[in-house]
């Protein structure tokens, strides 16, 4: 019977039965026969069909805040149940920016869900900045301003940024060796990051970076600087392999990207999901510390 009500609930929120039964992992033809049951049983309709999406009717406004309700009532039980335990269960949603989840944390995956069997992981890569409640996300790993005082931001590791070009482009133009050198030389930068903001011996300076190449893509612009077009500002956790083997090198050694910038996961708060979201922020915090791998 409840599952009849949560299919109902969800399908309302989600404004469509086929995207609730997705978010309930069913398919349509189930969670059809469960509205179907519902309504049968009460003897009303509850939902009625616009030309955009579900709308409640008299009837199903009154039931969806009684069932919202419970399901809430039940959903906060279980959490408080499960926090007696370490193992999660259930579905964990998570954000992360396109090529760090692609490249720091998707591969990293395993030794976590082989420790919560239980548990079912949707990883969603976007450089937008996800709204958690509208989108009912879990957790949200994003590289930005940290504020050590909020409760629900957990930091993960440093960002560090580095000045760097290819060989190839140093051997043929040469390093720049001051800030007004850097402005006669060929910028990379992605459209929305075209704003260095840096800390050097003069403390912290705004350079306006002029890209070369015009891009929406971050993955781009570090590609045309491996490709020996100009000189870019990357974090080390994109490009500390490259650096490593010489294929990228620093120049300005004595600039660096504002460390106020840090790598942390943004939580939604919400005590359903408190235990599988402690389990992934701990997993996260013990996989990258203080000082990555990347920075090794």
């Amino acid at each position: 019977m409840l599952a009849e009500y949560e299919i109902f609930v969800r399908a309302l929120e989600e404004g469509s039965l086929s995207a609730a039964a997705r978010r309930l992992d069913l398919s349509p033809a189930v969670a059809s026969r469960r509205l179907a049951r519902l309504e049968d049983r009460l003897g009303v309709r509850l939902i009625e069909r616009t030309s955009r999406r579900l709308a409640p009717t008299e009837a199903g406004r009154l039931v969806y805040d009684r069932a919202a309700q419970l399901l809430e009532g039940v959903q906060d039980l279980e959490a408080v149940v499960s926090r007696r335990t370490t193992q999660a269960r259930g579905l964990l949603r998570v954000s992360a920016p396109t090529s760090f989840g692609r490249r720091r944390l998707a591969p990293l995956l395993q030794p976590f869900l082989a420790a919560q069997p239980r548990l079912t992981l949707e990883l969603n890569l976007t450089d937008a900045f996800v709204d958690l409640m509208a989108e009912d996300v879990d957790v949200a790993v994003r590289i930005g301003s940290y504020e050590a005082a909020d409760p629900l931001m957990h930091r993960l590791a440093p960002n560090r940024r580095v000045l760097c070009a290819s060989p190839a482009y140093l051997a043929e133009h040469g390093a720049p060796q001051t800030l007004d050198d850097l402005r006669r030389h060929a910028q990379l930068a992605a459209e929305n990051q075209s704003t260095w903001r840096l800390e050097g011996p003069e403390g912290p300076v705004v350079f306006r970076a002029r890209s070369r190449v015009r891009t929406n893509s971050s993955e781009v612009a570090r590609e045309l600087a491996l490709a020996g077009l100009g000189v870019a500002l990357r974090s080390t956790w994109d490009v500390g392999d490259e650096l490593r083997d010489g294929r990228l090198k620093v120049v300005l050694p004595q600039y660096a990207g504002s460390s106020d910038v840090a790598i942390f996961a943004l939580t939604a708060g919400r005590a359903r999901a408190e235990t599988r979201v402690r389990a992934f922020i701990d997993f996260l915090t013990g996989l990258y510390g203080e000082t990555p791998e990347w920075d090794r």
